[in-house]
């Protein structure tokens, strides 16, 4: 098993399991965010989240090649774009980073995958904490996530007191609603010698 320390909150050193991680597929349309599915599972438990929610953050951000090459590219088109398998912005990986005391950086987030996946189950956690017990009833808890991970924290906490979103976020919520049965069926078949893993639906 390869993995490396980390310093989690209160210093508390941490082991991440990368295990058998794959590199997505250079050919455009061949990358499946099935193939991360024990690598979610891995991270979701770490990070104390719902392996679901992760699983169906990453469908929603498949619209895009994730080879390190193509993300390159993309990345030399457009300066601002996102790394990663969960196709997360600088901004919002540095607070992460700070908080839990990473020690990679944004661009690992392009070549390893299982950091990318570790990172964005973090980022979750944190809008977990920031995020209200209370909320509108339209709203699952994973809904507002989602939202927030694609919106940031401070719409989300506006979505939970009521407040529409617009546009983009209602096509971001009307996909993650798509993808949740398919992330649900997949997570099903990789559970088992993984056993429960925390969080809340």
């Amino acid at each position: 098993m390869t993995g490396r320390t980390v310093p989690g909150p209160g210093r508390r050193l941490r082991l991440v399991d990368r295990g058998d991680v794959p590199t997505p597929p250079l050919r455009p349309g061949g990358y499946d965010p099935a193939d991360y599915a024990p690598c979610v599972l891995r991270s979701a438990e770490e990070a104390g989240v719902s392996p679901l929610l992760v699983l169906t953050v990453l469908h929603n951000e498949a619209y895009k090649p994730h080879h390190p090459l193509l993300e390159r590219l993309w990345q030399w088109w457009k300066p601002g774009a996102s790394f990663g398998l969960a196709n997360m912005h600088r901004a919002a990986f540095e607070r992460v980073r700070r908080t839990h005391g990473l020690a990679e950086r944004w661009q690992d987030l392009r070549d390893d995958p299982a950091f990318a996946v570790h990172a964005a189950a973090l980022h979750l956690k944190d809008l977990d904490r920031c995020l209200p017990e209370r909320h509108a009833r339209r709203y699952t808890r994973d809904e507002l996530l989602a939202l927030g991970y694609n919106t940031g924290a401070r719409n989300m906490r506006l979505f939970a007191r009521g407040v529409p979103p617009g546009p983009m976020a209602r096509s971001y919520l009307r996909r993650f609603r798509d993808h949740r049965r398919r992330a649900a069926e997949i997570l099903a078949d990789h559970r088992e010698p993984y056993g429960s893993t925390a969080g809340r639906p």
